[in-house]
């Protein structure tokens, strides 16, 4: 029985996994292959709370591979001559592998694939992560999409039947090959020292297995309503399933699949609203594929010569660390910190308190949350900090600024989120506790050691803002 390697990456899973299966089909016998080599993905490696999870996510899917009479080997790059060396080894005719679409890895597994069949072996990629590869869609005029809706018209129009595919129960043995020993994952992936992940895992479970059962939980529960309650920041009203498609523990076809299977048991604004936030995914790689330069410049070139303010340490570490005095903004930014997550809407709001009233460039907080998030997936992540600054695809407009108080009163009303994670303001009633500031001695005798007041006023930080881009267009901004 020939041997194919199977060439894992983000897609730590054995269900609906298109390279396991095509070795299967093949008839080969597959040998699963985690190479690292952070250093190959350029400016944007892994960041922490990546690794993190990541660490976890081999862990549990070695454990799968072994209950099914197979073994996930772990090495250490450089990926090509790794990957010839074990072919080599094991005489191995083909190599398999998920498809990535960041710029830095796309040019690597391009210049891979080439050295892998030039030297005779099979070798093949696949679209296991998206519903649609993000060449497949275009405009009329044959041009990539910048806007979402149209482009998600058309990925509706073009709607295939998802077909997926169950993991098998057992795997060929791989015993009778000559198998190098491999790493051992505390040396590629050191557990954090000391423990600052602790707060992540009460929240998650990475692994194939806790992605189903996230899924599942979704399924009961969140999705019905999701249409509203995915904005309200104190609920569980949205999927939590990002950090998992991210790693590729579950793939969206598998949720996507599920979620209209439910047919008439979800209600159909429920339905729609979900798989348009699947759409946005797809969208956000459609636009980096076609666009690769966005993880660092503005897609929007006008912006180029935007007048930022001037990088400000404190002001920023001081957002990092949620103490920029509007409670909202820090509660996000303490959720983050703790759990390696934050709420949507609540991502939206710290955004824009960054780019717009403190007016610092958006990359300071790409790279915060490249680093912090368990779902720092480089597409979404670099489309949602283009879309708050303005400056990227169907962005919101510059000149449109959210405002932290009327957002944490709507999308938070019982100040619930706030209590939760900014617990020295949870003593505070309501109008205080959205707004401290406007209560100063009560603030100062209940939070002493809160900050006093936010680090712009509120008025002041807007209408700065407005004025730079009233600079850049050259005119009124509205």
């Amino acid at each position: 029985m020939g041997v194919a390697l199977v060439w894992l990456r983000d897609d730590l899973r054995l269900d609906d996994h298109p390279a396991l299966r095509a070795a299967l089909d093949r008839g080969l016998r597959p040998l699963p292959v985690y190479i690292h080599a952070p250093e190959e993905e350029g400016d944007w490696a892994p960041g922490a709370a990546s690794r993190a999870w990541r660490r976890r996510a081999l862990a549990a899917l070695a454990e799968a591979l072994q209950r099914r009479g197979s073994r996930l080997l772990l090495a250490r790059g450089p990926t090509l001559a790794t990957l010839q060396a074990l072919a080599a080894r094991t005489g191995a005719e083909a190599v398999l592998w998920t498809r990535r679409y960041e710029p830095a890895v796309e040019q690597r597994d391009a210049h891979i694939k080439r050295s892998l069949r030039q030297a005779g072996l099979h070798a093949e990629s696949f679209n296991g992560a998206l519903l649609f590869e993000p060449w497949e869609l275009a405009t009329r005029q044959g041009d990539p999409y910048r806007v979402f809706t149209p482009f998600w018209k058309s990925a509706r129009a073009h709607w295939r039947t998802l077909s997926t595919w169950d993991a098998p129960a057992r795997l060929p043995a791989l015993d009778a090959l000559d198998l190098p020993a491999g790493e051992r994952l505390d040396d590629l992936l050191p557990a954090p020292s000391p423990a600052w992940d602790g707060g992540f895992w009460p929240h998650f479970t990475p692994g194939e297995d806790g992605a189903r059962a996230a899924m599942q939980a979704f399924l009961d529960g969140a999705v019905h309503g999701y249409a509203q309650g995915r904005d309200f920041a104190a609920e569980a009203g949205t999927s939590r399933l990002s950090p998992h498609l991210h790693h590729g523990e579950l793939s969206v076809r598998r949720v996507a699949a599920a979620v209209l299977a439910a047919g008439d048991a979800i209600a159909e604004p429920d339905r729609d609203r979900f798989l348009a936030e699947l759409g946005w995914r797809e969208f956000a790689h459609h636009v980096l594929h076609h666009y690769p330069r966005v993880p660092d410049h503005n897609l929007d070139p006008r912006f180029d010569d935007f007048p930022w303010a001037a990088a400000d340490e404190p002001r920023l570490e001081a957002w990092r660390r949620g103490r920029t005095g509007v409670p909202i903004v820090d509660a996000g930014m303490r959720e983050l910190w703790l759990t390696g997550w934050m709420h949507n809407r609540v991502r939206m709001v710290v955004a824009s308190w960054l780019t717009k009233h403190l007016r610092q460039h958006w990359l300071h907080g790409a790279r915060w949350f490249w680093d912090t998030l368990l779902d720092a997936n480089l597409a979404n992540n670099t489309q949602g900090w283009q879309w708050t600054a303005g400056t990227g695809a169907d962005a919101a407009p510059y000149f449109r600024v959210f405002n932290p108080v009327s957002q944490a009163r709507r999308f938070d009303p019982e100040g619930a989120y706030i209590a939760r994670w900014v617990p020295e303001l949870a003593r505070l009633p309501l109008p205080a506790r959205f707004a401290p500031w406007e209560h100063p001695e009560l603030a100062r005798r209940v939070a002493p050691g809160y900050p006093a007041r936010p680090q712009v006023d509120l008025a002041a930080g807007r209408a700065a803002a407005l004025a730079a881009f009233a600079a850049l267009r050259g005119g009124r901004a509205g």
